[in-house]
């Protein structure tokens, strides 16, 4: 179930109306349960993983904060990992036929369950598990406190991490050890799991983490309702691609009640709108013409390159941002609010900038928890700490080098930045007034930047090494040749483009993101009716799923 569908337009109004008509509590278990419904989506079997995320991280939590955990709390965790496991991976769902038009509900009792053993491995692999913490719960709290809080914390981060490497990058190894021992003579055939990925999984799992080790940090106190920390993990409009919430951002909202504003519920229906525009209309739009040139492995031109990969820019631009724009309008109209993860990046003038200003939930993430515990700007090794941080950061999009190369390409930008000094000026934040001497550096600055940028993106979006050397060498080598085979955006794609760029200028000119308030009503109307006039134009577009999910 994807923002830009049928599917869930109806879920959303289902779910909206059933939250208006209940009282709090009630309105926090049917948040929970629809963002289940919403992940299961996919495939039902994901949610075991979420939960075993969900349940960990509170238990540890609890063990940090406080030392201990109420009979009720461990009872609660207990039960929710062992039906967990057995409704979402030991159950054979394909078992029971369902449909609505017309009402059918059958069930093959005899293959609801597995007949084998290995059917219920997770499952007593559960079993297992938790009657061993129950068993170790009564030393665990005999210990110290900081070599309780030390081991708890370890815990969540290893098993954290380690359900992140089975299923993201294990293969990715694997395969890259082979290819390493084939190179110089050796033959090997290691072991691969055929496991699908996780949709969301980089997400949810650093949304996770962060809140035990803010919990360790004494950052903030742990949450007591294992129902309202899995809600904060799961809340559906940011489960699956962002933003990576705080917990201290959003517990306080899910732990009490929400009083939703007309305001508030403009803004959510406005902010949907804008997301709905950047991807069905341009994302959607110009992807065809992307695809084309980084999907052949026929000869391109110079301005093939050149265009598919500035295409490309806006394409991964939109989609991501389009996801956030949607996300954080869901949010608000069950009344809460999602941090802003983009703020207009491509008119950065350095890369700094532009990390401030792009996917900022990561890279606030990276800097609070891997760039500043490395050393950060002490300590003298300030560029290896960039250097490692934007390589890793590279890795979490996804398990390939093109992505490890990116990561690499961005920490390079930083470091030599950093070196050349070449920093933002103060006075180019100052936009209330025109200044033609500041403005001509401040232009040219931003410019160039922006083609580092669109170079960068090259290499996350190459399909493989190869790919990346051969458009390299033709950006370098074939200049001049315009010739051009790329297929042309849709004329939702094109039209659209132009109007965000119009639109995108206007709110960094004004430098503030409300600046359509103060515009007459009557221009704001039409604006939204342009924006609705070119989603039902980019309908017809080829639907694509959102870039991000894949991470």
């Amino acid at each position: 179930m994807v923002f830009n569908s049928i599917e869930f337009l109806v879920f959303l109004i289902i779910v909206y109306t059933a939250y208006r008509l209940l009282p709090f509590r009630g309105q926090n278990r049917m948040l929970l349960v629809a963002s289940y419904i919403f992940y299961g989506w996919w495939d039902a079997r994901f949610l075991f993983l979420i939960l075993l995320t969900s349940t960990l991280d509170f238990c540890s939590a609890l063990m940090i904060g406080q030392g201990q955990m109420s009979t009720r709390q461990r009872v609660v965790s207990t039960t929710a990992l062992l039906a967990a496991a057995l409704l979402f991976v030991t159950v054979q769902w394909q078992a029971v036929q369902f449909s609505l038009t017309p009402f059918q509900l059958a069930i093959d009792w005899s293959n609801l369950l597995p007949s084998a053993w290995t059917g219920w491995l997770v499952w007593l692999g559960t079993l297992a598990a938790v009657l061993l913490a129950n068993g170790l719960y009564p030393y665990l709290v005999a210990l110290p406190e900081n070599r309780r809080s030390n081991l708890c914390l370890a815990t969540s981060i290893t098993i954290n991490l380690g359900i992140l490497a089975v299923f993201k990058y294990f293969n990715f190894f694997v395969d890259s050890a082979e290819a390493a021992l084939s190179s110089v003579g050796w033959q090997a055939d290691f072991f691969s799991l055929g496991v699908l990925l996780p949709v969301g999984i980089s997400f949810y799992t650093f949304q996770s983490m962060s809140y035990t080790i803010d919990v360790y940090r004494r950052e903030i106190p742990p949450v007591q309702r294992l129902s309202d920390f899995a809600l904060s993990i799961g809340f559906f409009p940011q489960l699956v691609a962002g933003p990576i919430v705080r917990a201290a951002d959003l517990l306080p909202q899910i732990s009490k009640p929400r009083q939703i504003k007309f305001d508030q519920t403009i803004r959510g229906l406005y902010l949907i709108l804008l997301g709905l525009f950047k991807k069905v209309a341009i994302a959607d739009g110009i992807a065809g013409s992307v695809n084309a040139v980084y999907g052949t492995t026929g000869a391109v031109s110079w301005l093939d390159v050149v265009a598919a990969t500035l295409l490309f820019t806006f394409q991964i631009y939109c989609d991501f941002s389009g996801y956030s724009d949607i996300a954080r309008g869901v949010a608000k109209l069950f009344g809460i609010e999602l941090m802003l993860n983009f703020n207009l990046p491509y008119f950065s003038k350095t890369p700094s900038e532009f990390w401030r200003r792009w996917h900022i939930s990561l890279s606030t993430w990276l800097r609070d928890y891997l760039y500043i515990p490395l050393g950060g700007n002490r300590k003298g090794n300030t560029y290896r700490n960039l250097m490692t941080t934007m390589v890793l950061g590279g890795l979490w999009h996804g398990a390939a080098w093109n992505y490890v190369l990116w990561g690499f390409y961005q920490g390079t930008l930083l470091c030599i930045y950093r070196a050349l000094g070449i920093r933002e000026s103060k006075q180019s934040t100052q936009r209330n007034s025109f200044n033609l001497k500041q403005f001509l550096p401040a232009a040219t600055a931003t410019v160039l930047f922006f083609g580092l940028v669109c170079y960068g993106w090259l290499l996350f979006r190459a399909t493989s090494f190869e790919q990346i050397v051969r458009f390299t060498q033709i950006l370098f080598t074939d200049f001049g040749n315009f010739s051009l085979s790329m297929p042309r955006p849709t004329l939702s794609g094109m039209i659209g483009l132009l109007v965000l760029i119009v639109y995108e200028c206007l709110e960094y000119s004004a430098g503030n993101a409300h600046f359509y308030y103060r515009i007459p009503s009557l221009f704001r109307g039409a604006f939204y009716a342009v924006l609705t006039t070119l989603i039902l134009m980019g309908a017809s577009n080829a639907a694509s799923q959102f870039i991000y999910f894949q991470f």
